[in-house]
């Protein structure tokens, strides 16, 4: 590797003999604003660096997992009282004036969320008669009381006695006998889907009640009194899909009882076996927190002991989500350390970082040491297909992702990973794994391979509408970006069948739909950065509908902003107050395509360049990330660091006339990565 990889280091003032911590400026400081705020938006991101070279930011979700979390240590017995009152803290924080509680800053009132966040209110000590319980009440009743709660609100009602166990739609632990051709299997659901099912039939099986006294008891919430519920969920006229699972789902009820412990008992044993098969890194089952509370409970009612090395190891994964934050205190999701790391690393090489500053190479290393070179549920789907990718959390070897997949590998790219001999091999595994990883239809999901049976959706314990994972915009993007990044163009199969799939996928407006990120902004990015990649040309009309689009939604203030309720109304795309992350995705959507002198990009960094901080940072308290469309949204706190940096930094490129370090890459010329074996018919 050469000189030249340090393109601009007069912007960051990062040259290759500083130290990492703490960084260290150059005597002379840039004069031009734009240069002025980069280095100050890098020097910042250096300095939340770990001492192990890898960056991760808090991951916020709603008011339903610190209210779960809460509900789980009552149901174990291990509630401390302390805690207990810092969660009440944040719980209160986040409630509407309405009285409800929303899925996202900003956002209407949620039936589920405020269901759960009054109950663990109720259970910390909150006086129902106090104002905000008043409130909170009083809304859930007008939007048809806690009967018309979801499905997994209605399971933890069951569990702590607050409605009938006959009200939750029927999974019945024999389904770990049903054969992978039957029209539902395990293999047939998305990996986050798999990890909840099996310790739910557990639960399920085992039908838990714990006893809680009348003054904790939310009968309150509902209209029809708790008892005489029975078929909560009902046929709907022309919905003739949802209606046949619903019949199978009564007779299921039926037969439940009836089915003897001879065949209920090896279904259990086969539960628990996957169960703890899963469980067996310090992530816990699929590093999420609904799957690891639903292992815990599990694993208790089993009787696992509570010094079980499985019980103990998910505990503790639970605990390792738990944020203390002043008087208060939350619970993550889960954790996002490799996305977090990869996209710093990519922003930061973009804005100028050598590819000799410690600071750069510790984070190439140590994406390199998390990569998962051990087979997965993935390999159900991908027979010979060799291990290689990367997951999202510290731990999750049964489940690397395309998105973090396809993320890393362009960020060691921008490091120069590739012209290390060493680590040549590593980057075949992952390129091959990738490529591997593509749906017979061009397309890429995040997890498995042709996981698109959507008709699975339709049953009743899936009202969350995502019990499976397709192929999507922006993971398909994201892939075909790093095929561009090795030198791969549209001749090249896998690019080919994906430019394809991409170009049906666009919706009508220009736009491209959203499914991790905030919407279509999030999706229309992916995909324009993509095709700019690929070398598709920018005047193809498809191309100018998506740049026009981008171009006629630019809010007034110069940023761009789009609100999660675009999933529930498509009408309002691309509409929403402007947020940081959000800019930097539609500058860097615009900018993979030549838009780098338009005035709609020149307004688009002043408003980044308005909005940044006196630490050098943005300020974002709008969630821009998707859990699963119109149920869960996310809120990364680092979106507002890492993107408008990135951003930023390919925009001062561009705008001197320099190539980006994706281009400089791609400008070098085919990477030389080894023979890639796919899988046949690839």
């Amino acid at each position: 590797m050469n000189e030249r990889i340090d393109v601009i280091p007069q912007i960051l003032g990062i040259h290759r003999t500083e130290s990492l911590h703490p960084p260290v400026v150059t005597p002379k400081a840039p004069t031009d604003p734009v240069q002025q705020g980069l280095a100050r938006a890098a020097q910042a991101m250096l300095s939340r660096q770990a001492n192990d070279g890898h960056w991760r930011f808090d991951l916020e979700a709603d008011a339903t997992i610190p209210s779960e979390y809460l509900l789980l240590h009552y149901f174990m017995g291990t509630v401390d009282s302390a805690r207990e009152q810092r969660l009440a803290v944040y719980l209160r924080a986040g409630q509407r004036v309405n009285g409800s509680w929303p899925l996202y800053e900003g956002g209407p009132g949620d039936l589920s969320a405020t269901i759960k966040a009054y109950f663990a209110l109720k259970l910390a000590g909150d006086d129902e008669d106090a104002p905000h319980m008043q409130q909170a009440r009083q809304w859930v009743r007008a939007n048809g009381g806690a009967e018309q709660c979801n499905v997994f609100t209605r399971i933890t009602l069951a569990m702590f006695g607050q409605i009938p166990w006959s009200t939750v739609p029927a999974m019945p632990v024999e389904i770990m006998f049903l054969p992978k051709w039957w029209f539902f299997n395990l293999s047939k659901v998305s990996y986050w889907s798999r990890c909840v099912i099996v310790p739910l039939l557990i639960i399920f099986a085992k039908r838990p009640v714990v006893s809680l006294s009348p003054q904790q008891s939310i009968r309150e919430l509902f209209v029809t009194p708790p008892e005489r519920l029975r078929n909560l969920d009902k046929f709907k006229p022309g919905k003739l899909m949802a209606n046949a699972f619903l019949l199978i789902d009564r007779v299921l009820k039926v037969v439940d009882p009836l089915v003897p412990n001879f065949i209920r008992q090896p279904a259990l044993k086969r539960a628990e076996r996957w169960m703890r098969a899963h469980t067996k890194g310090i992530g816990g089952i699929g590093a999420i927190y609904p799957a690891m509370a639903n292992a815990a409970t599990a694993l208790r009612l089993l009787g696992a002991p509570a010094d079980d090395a499985d019980f103990v190891r998910t505990m503790r994964a639970i605990e390792d989500l738990v944020v203390e934050e002043g008087d208060r205190t939350w619970v993550q999701p889960c954790v996002s350390p490799i996305w977090d790391t990869c996209l710093t690393l990519s922003a930061l090489t973009e804005a100028g970082a050598s590819a000799f500053n410690p600071a750069v190479t510790q984070a190439v290393d140590w994406l390199f040491d998390q990569q998962i070179m051990v087979p997965g549920d993935w390999c159900d789907q991908a027979k010979g297909l060799a291990p290689g990718g990367w997951a999202f959390q510290y731990e999750n070897d049964k489940y690397p992702d395309v998105d973090d997949t396809a993320m890393v590998l362009m960020a060691l790219l921008r490091a120069g990973a590739q012209y290390n001999p060493q680590k040549l091999k590593r980057l075949n595994q992952a390129v091959n794994w990738l490529l591997g990883m593509q749906n017979k239809d061009g397309s890429w999901g995040a997890f498995d391979i042709g996981n698109n049976y959507e008709y699975l959706n339709n049953i009743p314990f899936a009202d969350h509408g995502a019990l499976v994972d397709p192929g999507t915009a922006d993971l398909t993007a994201r892939s075909m970006e790093v095929l561009a990044m090795l030198g791969y163009d549209r001749s090249f199969a896998p690019a080919a069948r994906a430019v394809e799939w991409l170009k049906g996928d666009q919706h009508e407006s220009g736009a491209w739909y959203g499914r991790w990120g905030v919407n279509y902004i999030y999706g229309t990015w992916s995909v324009l950065a993509g095709l700019g990649a690929i070398g598709e040309d920018p005047a193809q009309p498809y191309i100018r509908k998506a740049v026009d689009w981008f171009k006629r939604i630019q809010n007034e203030d110069g940023g761009w902003g789009e609100s999660c309720n675009t999933y529930d109304d498509p009408m309002l795309m691309g509409r929403g107050v402007s947020t940081p992350s959000q800019t930097a995705w539609a500058l860097l959507g615009l900018l993979a395509v030549g838009e780098v002198n338009s005035p709609q990009v020149k307004a688009g960094v002043d408003y980044l360049l308005k909005m940044q901080n006196e630490q050098g940072e943005w300020n974002e308290e709008e969630y821009t990330g998707t859990g699963f469309a119109r149920v869960f949204y996310l809120r990364y706190h680092g979106y507002s660091r890492f993107f408008p940096l990135w951003a930023l930094g390919t925009y001062t490129r561009l705008h001197r006339g320099l190539p980006t370090r994706q281009q400089e890459v791609m400008a070098e010329g085919a990477i030389d990565l080894g023979p890639l074996p796919v899988l046949e018919g690839f």
